[in-house]
C-alpha cells in the first residue's frame, strides 16, 4: 500500500560522511526490499530476544568495509533547521548513553512505534520516530505527531 515500505540505508543529502549514513523508508511496500536490521538490547537477560519497552540499539545488518562499520548503527543527528526536526542517521555507538537509544512500544493504531529515549527508558523522556520528506525521499526523523507504525519480519 501507499503507506508501507521497508527501511533502508542511503546517502544523506548534503552529507560529507564517507559512507551512506541516512535512515530512509521506501515509498511503497511493493518493490525493493529494505536493509535488514538487528536489535541489540541493553539488558543482560539470557537469550537472543528483545522485549517491548527495553532500551536498545538498532544496527543495519549488512556487510561493509571496516571503515564504515560505525555507519550501520542508528542514532539521532543534529537539528535540521530546513526540516524543523532531528533526522535519524547512522554513526551511533552500541551500548553507550548517547544519541543511540531507542525502544519499541505498542502502537495505539497498528503494530508498534519506535521511540528515541536519550536519557532513560521512562516514556515521558522519549520522543516519537516518524517520517519527513527530504528531497523526494521519506526520511526517518523525530516527530511530535503521527509516529510511524511499524511491523517486523524475521529475515534469514
Amino acid at each position: 500500500g501507499a503507506l508501507g515500505g521497508d527501511v533502508y540505508l542511503g546517502k544523506s543529502p548534503n552529507s560529507d560522511a564517507p559512507c551512506a549514513n541516512g535512515v530512509f523508508r521506501f515509498n511503497s511496500d511493493v518493490g525493493p526490499s529494505g536493509t535488514p536490521v538487528r536489535f541489540i538490547g541493553s539488558s543482560s537477560h539470557f537469550g537472543p530476544h528483545i522485549f517491548e519497552g527495553e532500551l536498545l540499539n538498532i544496527q543495519f545488518d549488512i556487510s561493509t568495509v571496516k571503515s564504515c562499520v560505525s555507519y550501520t548503527i542508528w542514532k539521532v543527528g543534529d537539528y535540521d533547521a530546513s526540516l524543523g526536526t532531528m533526522l535519524l542517521e547512522t554513526g551511533g555507538t552500541i551500548g553507550q548513553a548517547d544519541s543511540s537509544w531507542f525502544k519499541i512500544v505498542k502502537s495505539s493504531q497498528l503494530g508498534y512505534n519506535l521511540l528515541y529515549c536519550p536519557f532513560s527508558s521512562d516514556d515521558q523522556f522519549c520522543l516519537k520516530v516518524g517520517v519527513v520528506h527530504q528531497n523526494g525521499k521519506r526520511r526517518l526523523a523525530l516527530v511530535k505527531d503521527n509516529p510511524l507504525d511499524v511491523s517486523f519480519k524475521q529475515v534469514q
